[in-house]
């Protein structure tokens, strides 16, 4: 009888909660996500994929926007212009937001934006066509080692994720390889697909949208991505190296400790459901769940890394 009453108590407390947070989701029209780059990119097909559930588990329309520029920054740089109610949100990057206010000013600083959320990463991989002489990654190495600078890995932009993560392997590897930076993950993998260069400097999702025109030599990751179970994490291979592209969401700074506190508590109840998570992993992409209580500690740990890594590589002073 106490078991029963005690499980009874708890489902209502639960049932309680889930009710509570959507009706505290509820204002007075749709809810408007910006994504700052163009359609068709991993932060376009992550908001994507959240839009349903928001509008199953809330009950409002999520409405996806874009405002490309200055690799992002035209659009974190008016994040604080907007309202701060909680029916505008807008998606964020690292190293993007950490990187770009370092080498200038680009109208906003990594510590203005009101951060509360960080659900997904896209893996860093090292990307081959399937027709490759490179089988493993230690077969790259080998000819980086014999032939320096002559090993081109395509990447999407400088100081990105992908730029970053060559830098740092190619010192961890005692090896010399050429970057060549496209406008994008999607020029990047045309160049390489066109064998215009060697290798790319790519991610898990890139190697779940090429399918078998690809292989992977080895993901960021500590764990092996559930896609991916033959393809060795680097750390496997001797190489202390986990991270990617980060995404996550952000409010005006005017938003309240309340709003900030629902919104943190909303993508939370998205990352979690099973259906979600599943297509997240099916995309490439690999889950994360820092809410607003947590974002100082990893944005802290992730600026002295990446700014430190950029330095040494000349990138910023």
């Amino acid at each position: 009888m106490l078991r029963r009453i005690i499980l009874k108590t708890v489902a209502a407390v639960t049932i309680a909660a889930s009710t509570g947070l959507a009706a505290s989701a509820q204002t007075a029209g749709p809810v408007n996500y910006i994504i700052p780059f163009g359609p068709g990119g991993e932060s376009d097909i992550s908001a994507r994929l959240q839009q349903p559930f928001f509008k199953d588990k809330f009950g409002q329309d999520m409405v996806v926007s874009y405002q490309p520029g200055g690799g992002g920054a035209v659009g974190w740089a008016s994040l604080n212009g907007l309202n701060g109610d909680g029916q505008t949100i807008m998606g964020i990057n690292l190293p993007h937001i950490i990187i770009k206010p370092a080498q200038k000013d680009v109208g906003f600083k990594t510590e203005d934006l009101n951060a509360f959320y960080m659900f997904h990463y896209t893996p860093d991989a090292i990307v081959v066509t399937a027709d490759s002489p490179y089988q493993t990654l230690q077969d790259l190495i080998d000819d980086a080692k014999a032939n320096p600078g002559q090993v081109t890995m395509s990447g999407s932009g400088k100081a990105s994720a992908n730029h970053l993560a060559q830098i740092k392997f190619d010192k961890m590897a005692e090896i010399k390889t050429t970057y060549v930076p496209f406008k994008g993950t999607g020029a990047a993998v045309a160049a390489l697909l066109g064998n215009q260069v060697k290798a790319e400097w790519g991610y898990t999702t890139v190697g779940a949208k090429q399918g078998e025109a690809v292989r992977l030599l080895a993901v960021a990751m500590d764990e092996r991505h559930p896609l991916f179970p033959d393809v060795p994490t680097f750390k496997e291979l001797g190489f202390d190296m986990v991270g990617g592209a980060y995404r996550g969401l952000a409010l005006p700074s005017s938003a309240s400790e309340e709003t900030t506190k629902k919104w943190s508590d909303i993508a939370a109840e998205i990352n979690k459901d099973p259906e979600f998570r599943q297509k997240m992993i099916d995309g490439g992409f690999a889950l994360l769940d820092i809410d607003a209580e947590g974002m100082s500690d990893f944005m802290a740990e992730r600026t002295e890394e990446y700014l430190k890594d950029a330095r040494e590589a000349g990138l910023i002073k």
